[in-house]
């Protein structure tokens, strides 16, 4: 059996070199006419190829480990940029030289396939610095806004382009459950059908009419509800863990989001980390090849998270078969690419990889190359470089942060008066692009400080105060210095605190606690004493514990994660944009209440949630029996 096997590879291989080396008349290039039928152009294109050139394309590999003479030599069908890779020099100029320098190997392959690069902009075009940086998903969710948020997945497409990239890992359509998993902010919320909706919009947005960008709906299927303590790294971990539900329950809550997607016209959707009662996603041939590519007739191509495949099974020769057998097209093998070619060639040649298997694989990725227009517009011009984060874009991310804050409470202390003597600002997240824009912002787990250009809430609420305002900005919340005529500390007309999370990504921002940090606390403490109106703003990328934090405050705004466009914020909290956002995630009185059991779910009570799904205060409207109900509670 093997030998023949290995008879077919070389009369196969030996067929394509004889298309190659036909007189030119005879040769149709049929492939390479744009006028042609997609499925047309492909079926030339596969009777040309190689049994390695079909591997090669369905090898994804990280930028930072190949360069581009070997995406010629083993024609490599994929390249991305992970969370930390970027150019040596990270401008939209960088990016597009980086990533032309890459197609250029492809295009000089004896076949010309262009690869595809791919890249998480996951709020905006966030690996690249000085680009529009969005509100993460979660406060999108909150903005209840499909027509918006497809305006940002086509604002999030231009910056792509402009730099010669269309493919995006994005959008994330998560149902999630427990809002201690590390990516709760990547989820547009805890309903299906506004994931759906809001999932769709983005899809939408990202892909156009014509296809601008590839849009990768992931992580097929479940992420959103792994339990606690079933995760790879641990007892006090969630992600990448194991979701246990009935395939009732999966499909209800679950699948709505893929099915629109792919109604919608996805080409490209990634694979879960997790499993589902057991079985790892990236080897669960009933969801992936009987759901997805059968019952719901997905037509793209399945590609795998960062090493996916490795975690399998404990030999990687077993891994990697039972995966391509499930229906993984592309393995995203960001090291060891040359591994994965051999194996795949050996598995092959040992029969546990059917030809017809690479076929079908490869002649989905190529689909989805056809459909994008690679083989017609390979890479960018750089005609659109000034699109990166241009007024335009900033000022439609100006609006997403105005739409996504929740207002929680307000005891008249919203909105500022433009009259105030004087506002007192404090808070880690006050001044600080850094955590105002969290995780996948410039690299993987993002960074505090000035790590790309933008307007932190601080410098927001300084350039909209009235000119005879006096605004104080003091981190820790000290200001002590500042006296009354009788030496005694001076009361501030308002007290702002902006306290939040650092940020993280992934499995990094697993949190059991969910709780403000006691520096945090301390310096609400500091400035409630020191303020008439104390409002605090809580920048996260989840519900936080602040239950008794909200009898302090007179006001309380979840702002999420904004990031780049702060001058949105200040927008509302002077009263020029209403208060309309609500909230996308029931909000815990405390972390004991989580999971949350969302059949059985108290409505009144100390044992009901502090806010439900929805709720969300407005200028006009204050008062709320929540509200009542929590101060209740925290009187005992």
């Amino acid at each position: 059996m093997k030998a023949q096997l290995r008879i077919l590879v070389l009369v196969l291989n030996l067929g394509a070199l004889l298309l190659l080396i036909a007189p030119a008349a005879a040769q149709t290039d049929i492939y390479r006419d744009a006028s042609q039928p997609i499925e047309a152009r492909i079926d030339d294109l596969l009777a040309r190829m190689t049994l390695e050139e079909k591997i090669g394309q369905m090898t994804l590999v990280a930028e930072d480990s190949l360069d581009p003479q070997a995406v010629f030599d083993y024609f490599i069908g994929g390249v991305l940029s992970g969370g930390n890779d970027e150019p040596n020099v990270n401008t939209p100029e960088g990016w597009l030289e980086m990533v032309t320098e890459f197609q250029d190997a492809a295009l000089d392959t004896r076949l010309g396939i262009p690869l595809i690069y791919g890249i998480d902009a996951v709020h905006g075009h966030n690996n690249v610095i000085g680009a529009t940086i969005f509100p993460h998903n979660i406060g999108l969710g909150a903005t209840r806004n499909a027509e918006l948020v497809e305006q940002i997945g086509a604002a999030t497409a231009a910056e792509m382009m402009a730099t010669g990239i269309y493919w995006n890992y994005a959008p994330a359509l998560p149902v999630v459950q427990d809002v201690r998993w590390g990516r709760t902010y990547e989820s547009f919320g805890e309903n299906t059908a506004l994931v759906t909706e809001l999932g769709i919009a983005y899809q939408r947005g990202l892909q156009g009419d014509p296809l601008m960008v590839l849009a990768t709906p992931k992580h097929y299927l479940g992420d959103g509800g792994t339990t606690w303590g079933t995760s790879p790294f641990g007892a006090s971990n969630i992600d990448r863990g194991d979701t246990q539900i009935d395939e009732a329950g999966l499909r209800e809550l679950y699948l709505p989001p893929y099915i629109e997607a792919v109604n919608s016209g996805a080409l490209s959707i990634m694979v879960s980390f997790s499993s589902w009662n057991g079985v790892p996603m990236h080897a669960h041939d009933y969801m992936v090849n009987e759901v997805l590519k059968g019952e719901l007739g997905f037509m793209g191509f399945v590609v795998s998270d960062w090493q996916g495949i490795d975690l399998v099974a404990p030999d990687y020769y077993q891994a990697v078969v039972m995966s391509i057998n499930a229906g993984v097209d592309m393995n995203m093998v960001p090291y060891e690419f040359r591994q994965f070619i051999n194996t795949m060639n050996r598995a092959v040649e040992n029969g546990d990889i059917s030809l017809e298997r690479i076929d079908d694989a490869v002649r989905r990725i190529l689909r989805a190359k056809f459909a994008v227009g690679l083989f017609d517009r390979p890479t960018g011009d750089g005609a659109t470089l000034d699109v990166v984060g241009s007024e335009e874009h900033r000022a439609l991310a100006r609006q997403a942060v105005s739409e996504s804050l929740v207002l929680l409470k307000n005891e008249g202390a919203l909105p500022l008066s433009a009259d105030a003597a004087t506002i007192f600002v404090a808070g880690n997240a006050a001044d600080d692009i850094g955590m105002q824009s969290g995780g996948w912002t410039i690299s993987w787990q993002g960074a505090s400080g000035d790590i790309t250009p933008g307007t932190t809430i601080f410098e927001a609420i300084t350039a909209t105060a009235g000119a005879n305002t006096h605004v104080v900005f003091e981190r820790l919340g000290r200001f002590d210095s500042f006296q009354d005529a009788s030496g005694n500390p001076a009361m501030a007309d308002y007290g702002i605190v902006v306290v939040g999370e650092e940020p993280y990504a992934e499995f990094e921002g697993d949190n059991g606690r969910l709780a403000l940090t006691r520096g945090d606390l301390t310096t609400i403490e500091r400035v409630r004493a020191q303020s008439d109106k104390l409002i605090i703003i809580v920048v996260s990328g989840r519900p936080l514990v602040i239950t008794d934090q909200l009898q302090v405050a007179d006001a309380v705004v979840a702002a999420w994660l904004p990031g780049t466009e702060g001058q949105g914020v200040a927008d509302v909290l002077f009263g020029a944009t209403p208060f309309t956002g609500t909230l996308p995630f029931t909000w815990m009185r405390s972390v004991d209440q989580l999971p949350f059991d969302f059949a059985n779910l108290p409505t009144e009570g100390c044992d009901a949630p502090l806010f439900p799904y929805g709720y969300g205060l407005t200028y006009e409207n204050s008062e709320s029996e929540w509200l009542d109900l929590a101060e209740t509670c925290s009187a005992g």
